[in-house]
């Protein structure tokens, strides 16, 4: 009331193009660090900016039509939603509520601040390790369908879907996961230490001024049912690429044109039925879902089409935005086609995540090898070897369950993330059995390494060729040295670190910084080696699942939100991301227009 009250109050002044006002305390002191966003149209576009040292704020001159809806929001203080704004307002002052209950504050935390009271529950560190890399790769606990009690037979058929699709922990974890649980996330556990020293300064303080300067644009694409999954940004286009993996869609977003020009394209199915070349004789674990290919990862090729990895498809698309048409390459070995990239040549380098092989494709000339990789023990490599007969097996009978509780699964190797060296070695990660390796590109010979940190991910080379790796379930960023094959090591600095599961991280190779997905904790983050120090931008969306991240020309970020299901994000919707994090110093930089 006392918000709608101060807006009613603020004079309007004719041709105001942006928001321009004051975030304060009903006392009148200024609130620091408080995210403001505007949101017009439908599909929804959306811009956030931060409140400064004097509470002020300011948009950049918005191009998106009305009417808007205005959100200010800040941990620790209620959220304000004023809704049916007619047109930008240059004196707009915004008093919000402090939020004096403890279970709303506790409400407003990022996942990794309430996934840290599980992981403080479990003693191994193994086990803690292993559910972290398990039990996260889909979607976030930061909704209450997630983070609420349980009965045991209700988290035993949780854990057994979460097996069937793909995140399998091990016996003894698995029984003591109900308990682990519900004694963390009971309400009378977690509120008390999520909101110890609640209200006062140092309980949730504000971004720093270099977090501050930044804009962040939000667009939605999809619907309800839908996994944007991965993005690129297409230089040549000046426009964002997205593949929609539950409903075999590839989208396109137009920034320039104001709220965002969307379309969409459906990729070809080939044929195959629902759940593609892994459907079995269960019926699909997600019934919204119209996926026969299950499109994973995107890169924009050296003559401008966009090729795509086709998971459950077991092929690679390219589709030329020119003429609007395909070329489906179907492989001739391995299964799960995931993260790929174009070296030099113009030829395409893939993991396959699900047979343990990396691929080459060339689309100049339409021929392609899968190389199968070394496993650590006879066992699983007689496993992968045996994957074929798997999957004919489960299209007749119902194995997910065996397969979901077969002791071993958690540690079989999964090539995930690839780059190309500056000098065109193929650098690969294996997630669970934490090694890296090296595939020559020319006579495919293979090297592997272990790494001294556990679950390397989607790993990236800066300009230098120095090789950047996140570790997901150890919640740190590691360089790798291909020369003197030296790695070292830096644990992410930011609240409750132990929770944070970083997906992902690309290098911006003007500057070479790294950028890491904030995966659990709705951020992204930036790290700057040669002053060896993180910066945190909070996401302005609860509930922000990001797994890849790309630039545009003048080094903003993109990713997306990548939650599944999609409707436990914040307003049901997913959205692809755009972060222009402003000036890179120390110095305050109040956004245009304030004083």
């Amino acid at each position: 009331m006392l918000g709608t009250l101060a807006l009613l109050a603020a004079p309007s002044i004719a041709g105001a193009r942006s928001f321009q006002g004051r975030v304060a305390s009903s006392a009148g002191q200024p609130i620091v660090g408080a995210m403001v966003t505007i949101q017009s149209g439908d599909p929804s576009h959306s811009l956030t900016v931060f409140s400064d040292e004097r509470g002020h704020f300011a948009t950049p001159e918005l191009v998106s039509p009305p009417p808007y809806v205005v959100r200010a929001r800040r941990i620790g203080w209620r959220d304000l939603r004023l809704t049916g704004q007619p047109a930008p307002v240059a004196a707009f002052d915004l008093t919000l509520e402090r939020e004096t209950d403890p279970s709303a504050v506790a409400a407003q935390l990022p996942a990794n601040r309430w996934y840290r009271l599980v992981l403080d529950r479990i003693d191994d560190p193994d086990q803690r390790e292993e559910l972290k890399r398990q039990c996260t790769f889909c979607h976030q606990q930061g909704s209450w369908a997630t983070r609420r009690t349980r009965e045991p037979e209700e988290w035993r058929k949780i854990v057994a879907l979460m097996g069937r699709m793909g995140g399998m922990v091990g016996r003894n974890l698995r029984e003591s996961i109900p308990t682990v649980f519900n004694e963390a996330y009971a309400p009378e556990n977690a509120v008390p230490q999520l909101t110890a020293g609640m209200g006062k300064p140092g309980f949730a303080p504000p971004p720093p001024p270099r977090v501050r300067a930044a804009v962040i644009e939000e667009w939605e694409l999809g619907g309800r049912a839908s996994m944007q999954h991965d993005v690129v940004f297409h230089r040549g286009e000046g426009r964002l690429y997205s593949v929609d993996m539950a409903q075999d869609l590839l989208y396109r977003v137009d920034p320039s044109v104001p709220g965002g020009d969307r379309q969409s394209w459906p990729i070809p199915n080939d044929g195959l039925p629902r759940g593609g070349v892994f459907r079995s004789k269960s019926r699909p674990e997600m019934p919204n879902t119209n996926s026969h290919v299950g499109p994973h990862s995107l890169q924009v090729a050296p003559d401008g089409r966009v090729w795509i990895t086709l998971a459950s498809g077991n092929r690679l698309a390219g589709f030329d935005p020119e003429t609007e048409t395909w070329q489906i390459h179907r492989l001739e070995d391995g299964y799960y086609p995931h993260t790929l990239r174009f070296d030099a040549r113009g030829r395409i380098w893939y993991t396959l995540a699900a047979s343990n092989h990396i691929g080459m494709f060339d689309p100049a000339t339409g021929t392609g090898r899968e190389v199968r990789l070394p496993s650590p023990t006879f066992g699983q490599d007689l496993t992968m070897r045996l994957l074929p007969v798997f999957l004919w097996i489960g299209r007749h009978v119902d194995i997910r369950d065996l397969a979901a509780n077969t002791e071993g699964a958690t540690t079989m190797p999964v090539p995930y993330g690839i780059d190309v060296a500056p000098d065109g070695g193929i650098w690969f990660s294996q997630l669970n059995v934490h090694r890296i390796g090296r595939v020559d590109p020319d006579d495919f010979s293979i090297e592997m390494l272990e790494t001294p940190f556990p679950a390397p991910r989607r790993l990236r080379f800066d300009s230098k060729g120095t090789l950047w790796i996140p570790s997901f379930s150890d919640s740190k960023i590691a360089s790798f040295d291909i020369e003197t094959r030296a790695f070292r090591e830096w644990p992410i600095d930011m609240p409750d670190a132990v929770g944070e599961t970083p997906y992902a991280l690309h290098v911006d190779r003007r500057t070479d910084d790294i950028w890491i997905c904030g995966t659990n904790s709705d951020s992204l983050i930036r790290f700057e080696p040669p002053l060896e120090r993180f910066t945190v931008f909070p996401l302005p969306t609860r509930v922000t699942y990001t797994r890849e991240i790309d630039f545009d020309l003048r080094g903003r970020v993109w990713t997306s939100n990548s939650n599944a299901p999609a409707w436990q994000i914040e307003g049901g919707m997913p959205r692809v991301i755009r972060l222009d994090p402003g000036s890179v110093g120390d110095a305050s930089v109040a956004h245009a227009g304030t004083e």
